[in-house]
């Protein structure tokens, strides 16, 4: 729901930093890059911020999935920038502002409030980053306006996902024992994860199920054993059938999916020279959705609780379907994550990634894209839905879904993409 805050309420806001933007210094800083006015320069530099956090060891929690970091943070960088550009419309609530304030100046201390209280041990850098930011943008009432602007949507948003769900202990589903339920997988057999996760609090869907994807496949179908038959040839780590390229694809995909999305986001971004609302506006709705989606996804898996492949192929004698036999000594060549196989994340997020992306820079827009697990490897794509179907389809050649897990995961990022896009903003 749209939640309008006072004139009055922004204004008793302050602190240290709004004191010190007062006095229009900032000591040590004149070295300091300054923010281009108006540019995207403010956004791409907190989401590589955080992209730097996440893929740091320790930093994020292990029960707390990081798609919510990211819309967190992305969220009130658009309130802040949409309160103070008076443009655009916001995505969770909207705050009014007098007079002028900087949209930069808000952006970056929202960014930073969130960051900060995500991610305390980082306090110093990340304060490091806003003074840099700060102290490129002029005058000093309107800067001095738009720090108290970010610090208000930034506690406001803080406050509203306080009780959310996300801090709580993840149960410990008990292992199924029939065919068709997942169970922990080789090698680690380590417990499922984010078990909890469906039990979040959406951004912006309303409720976790409400594109949950239709029922598995019986396992005697057609259907199924075309599917468990594909993964068994492409996906074994000894296979015959694969291709050196997919090898290669299912390599390159295999670190977590929305840090590509982001990367790519921050790409396109820049290259387009898009202003700080076009920037804004585009990482909100890509990370608010991916967020969304993940619950979605996740309510999906613990709804149904479908082996992986892995467990499926070995155990395949048992399925009851003559069309697929057991493979007791089968093997990924990736590691199978540690949740239950539809729908597949991948699918589901770069589906997502790829119709924001598209609805904002069109349908046809060339790409090269890197991999934090490929160092130098760079792979090139006519369009966004040509990167997210490699992506979706990787997990297949890697070994760890089948054909049924993305086509139901490209589905739901779809859906919840498309659901996202639309009704951010509006009162539900």
């Amino acid at each position: 729901m749209t939640t309008s805050m006072s004139r009055r309420t922004l204004l008793v806001t302050g602190g240290t930093a709004a004191a010190v933007l007062a006095t229009g210094a900032l000591p040590g800083l004149a070295a300091a890059a300054p923010v281009r006015p108006g540019g995207a320069d403010v956004v791409l530099a907190w989401n590589r911020e955080l992209l730097a956090i996440v893929r740091t060891a320790g930093l994020q929690p292990a029960t707390v999935h990081p798609t919510r970091s990211f819309a967190l943070l992305h969220a009130a960088i658009h309130d802040a920038v949409v309160a103070t550009a008076g443009a655009g419309r916001p995505a969770l609530f909207r705050v009014d502002v007098p007079g002028r304030a900087a949209p930069e100046a808000a952006a970056a201390q929202a960014a930073h409030d969130v960051l900060a209280t995500l991610y305390p041990t980082r306090a110093d850098a990340l304060a490091s980053l806003l003074a840099s930011q700060l102290a490129g943008v002029t005058p000093p009432a309107a800067r001095d306006a738009g720090v108290r602007a970010g610090r208000l949507v930034a506690r406001v948003l803080l406050g509203r996902r306080a009780n959310d769900g996300s801090a709580a202990t993840p149960p410990v589903p008990a292992p199924g024992t029939a065919p068709g339920q997942y169970r922990p997988t080789p090698p680690a057999f380590a417990p499922a994860v984010f078990t909890h996760w469906a039990a979040v609090t959406p951004f912006v869907l309303g409720h976790a199920g409400r594109f949950r994807p239709g029922p598995y496949p019986a396992l005697g179908s057609a259907r199924y054993a075309n599917a468990l038959n594909e993964v068994a040839a492409a996906g074994r780590d000894t296979s015959a059938t694969r291709t050196a390229d997919e090898t290669v694809q299912a390599r390159f995909w295999a670190a977590p999916i929305w840090n590509y999305w982001n990367e790519i986001a921050q790409s396109v971004v820049g290259g387009s020279h898009s202003g700080l609302l076009v920037a804004a506006r585009v990482f909100a709705r890509l990370n608010l959705s991916f967020a969304d989606a993940v619950i979605a996804f996740y309510d999906a898996k613990y709804h149904y609780r479908i082996w992986r492949p892995v467990t499926a192929i070995r155990l395949a004698g048992d399925d009851g379907n003559p069309a697929t036999g057991a493979i007791p000594d089968w093997s990924s060549l990736a590691t199978t994550p540690a949740d239950p196989a539809y729908p597949g994340a991948h699918s589901v997020i770069s589906q997502a990634g790829a119709l924001v992306l598209r609805e904002e820079f069109g349908p046809r827009r060339p790409l090269e894209v890197g991999s934090e697990v490929l160092p130098g490897v760079v792979r090139r794509f006519p369009t966004f839905q040509a990167a997210a179907d490699e992506a979706g389809r990787s997990r297949i050649v890697a070994g760890v879904h089948t054909r049924l897990d993305h086509e139901a995961g490209r589905r739901l990022g779809h859906d919840v993409a498309a659901f996202v896009t639309a009704y951010a903003g509006r009162v539900r």
